[in-house]
């Protein structure tokens, strides 16, 4: 059966897009949802005629979905989690959970049934999850899972007025420690660099520096240097 799409329907098309479907499935879910219309004689003059706004409309929405994948790529979040023996969680990570992360952390909106985790999270450390933003355009976010209750070491923290969690400098120290611990420097050098944030002011903070000492600590214990991912 041969219908026109009102909105994008994942994998298939955008708004204006005429497929073809299963009967059943457009009677049944596509046309009582208003995601598509049946592709009459009609009903495809008057689409002819829109046709104008429709690409107007969609040159907006992939202008979007293109900020919003500049947003996101490559980026991490941390959620923290009850974990039991070696590293298990108790439960698992939900897509709700990754978009509200995004959301607090990043500062973008994305819809939790276009995160595909590739398979349950449950076991701390990071995982690449992607995110369809609109057709063909894909984001890859990382979430790092760690303990519940993660904070930062008293010697990682430096008094600086004026910066909170909430500020970039948190960022940019961190990433820069990563990177330069990831890059081979003596770990006594990469600890040394300040985060200039309070203690009490810094979940995020917290989690990207445990992320870096567990690192390290592995790397000790197998008597190597950390190699960058």
């Amino acid at each position: 059966m041969k219908v026109i799409l009102l909105q994008e329907l994942k994998g298939r098309g955008g708004e204006g897009d005429v497929i073809d479907v299963a009967r059943g499935f457009a009677v049944n879910y596509l046309l009582p949802r208003k995601v598509a219309i049946e592709a009459t004689s009609g009903n495809l003059k008057q689409l002819e005629q829109r046709r104008h706004n429709i690409e107007k409309r969609e040159t907006g929405r992939l202008t979007d979905a293109d900020a919003l994948r500049d947003a996101l790529e490559g980026k991490t979040v941390s959620i923290g989690a009850k974990v039991g023996e070696e590293g298990r969680l108790f439960g698992s990570i939900t897509t709700l959970m990754i978009e509200n992360a995004i959301r607090d952390q990043i500062g973008a909106n994305v819809d939790h049934r276009k995160i595909e985790t590739h398979g349950p999270i449950k076991e701390v450390g990071p995982r690449v999850v992607d995110i369809s933003l609109y057709r063909d355009v894909k984001a890859q976010v990382t979430v790092n899972v760690v303990p519940e209750g993660t904070v930062v070491p008293e010697t990682m923290v430096s008094e600086v007025e004026g910066v909170t969690a909430e500020g970039e400098a948190f960022v940019e120290v961190v990433e820069e420690t990563g990177e330069q611990y990831a890059e081979g420097a003596a770990l006594d050098e990469v600890m040394a660099e300040d985060i200039p944030v309070e203690a009490d002011e810094c979940e995020d903070v917290a989690d990207a520096v445990a992320e870096i000492d567990e690192a390290a600590e592995a790397a000790e214990a197998a008597d190597e240097e950390p190699a960058a991912e």
